[in-house]
């Protein structure tokens, strides 16, 4: 862990998602995050790990689904048009309750947009893109060292609540280049009595997303709901930089997290408390402690490269309080 590495965002996450105990990738290739599959392709033949380039996003998703239903760590990475083509498949993974680990690299959008960073799939992550009651933990780096740390919590968060989860970055973060200490590498050994595995002594496993009998349905949804409660209570992460007690707050998550943490550094005038609040999990926002940071300040900034996605979360959280929210 100690000796660092010059790397970029995209192949410090590959790295890290290989040491975290990804065995089976699928992806295709997209800008800015073509090198992660790249990265891929030579370095899971080294660990005797599954790389296939699938024929497109909708068939990565799904095969995807089917080596996690084996009980595989299986991960795979796009960026924004290419996750939006997945959505449907992300619905069937938390519908079939299957942990699997999802990276979004985001480029410019509407439409085909451009290769230049955004923020702007920030709803789409957070809100569930696909069809359904759904939810997925997301979580948001601010760093290449991030981007090489957050596959080990991704997939430990996946696998204890059987549920996908995002790792929302953007061009910014995957083409940079910093040093990196790498963990260890992760042995994964536990059984996952739940997968497809073999019903030879005992009855088969089913895995499916598909209720049709009358209120089959309805209780699998609320079984779900509880689980995302659950989640909502106990995977809220955040970081807090500058002052304890700020007259100015600063709300920014990923590449702009960064950027505001040398702002804070390197401003003027030192008379003003500053503070930046970066939440690291986007989904469940952390609600509770932008509204407790509310009642202290003068003034709120938040900075995002959307045209203002995760500021209605920011306004949600501080509800009655009459502080000035600027974008």
């Amino acid at each position: 862990m100690d000796k660092k590495i010059l790397t970029s965002g995209n192949e410090a996450l590959a790295e890290g998602a290989i040491r975290a105990g990804c065995r089976y990738y699928f992806g295709y290739p997209i800008t800015p995050q073509s090198e992660v599959p790249a990265y891929m392709s030579w370095r899971m033949r080294e660990v005797k790990g599954i790389f296939l380039q699938a024929e497109s996003e909708l068939a990565a998703i799904n095969m995807v689904y089917g080596a996690s239903a084996a009980g595989a760590r299986a991960m795979t990475s796009s960026s924004s048009p290419g996750i939006s083509l997945m959505q449907e498949g992300i619905s069937y993974l938390s519908a079939a309750e299957l942990p699997a680990v999802i990276v979004n690299v985001m480029r410019g959008g509407p439409g085909l947009g451009n290769i230049a960073p955004s923020q702007s799939d920030y709803f789409q992550a957070t809100k569930g893109g696909g069809h359904g009651d759904y939810h997925c933990v997301v979580l948001a780096p601010d760093s290449v060292q991030e981007m090489a740390d957050f596959p080990f919590l991704a997939f430990k968060i996946a696998d204890k609540y059987r549920n996908p989860v995002m790792i929302l970055a953007d061009a910014i973060l995957g083409q940079m280049m910093e040093g990196v200490s790498f963990k260890e590498f992760k042995e994964v050994k536990e059984k996952k009595d739940w997968a497809v595995s073999g019903a030879k002594g005992r009855k088969p496993n089913v895995i499916k997303s598909l209720y049709l009998r009358e209120g089959d349905l309805e209780k699998h949804n609320g079984r779900l709901q509880q689980k995302y409660a659950r989640m909502f209570r106990k995977e809220v992460r955040y970081e807090l930089f500058g002052e304890e007690k700020p007259d100015i707050l600063l709300i920014a998550y990923g590449s702009m997290a960064g950027i505001c943490r040398e702002v804070i550094n390197k401003f003027p005038d030192k008379r003003k408390k500053i503070s930046l609040l970066s939440p690291i999990s986007l989904w469940p926002f952390p609600y509770e402690v932008t509204q407790k940071l509310s009642k202290e300040v003068k003034f709120i900034f938040v900075v995002e490269m959307s045209e203002g996605q995760m500021l209605e979360d920011v306004k949600l959280a501080i509800r009655e309080r009459k502080v000035p929210v600027h974008f």
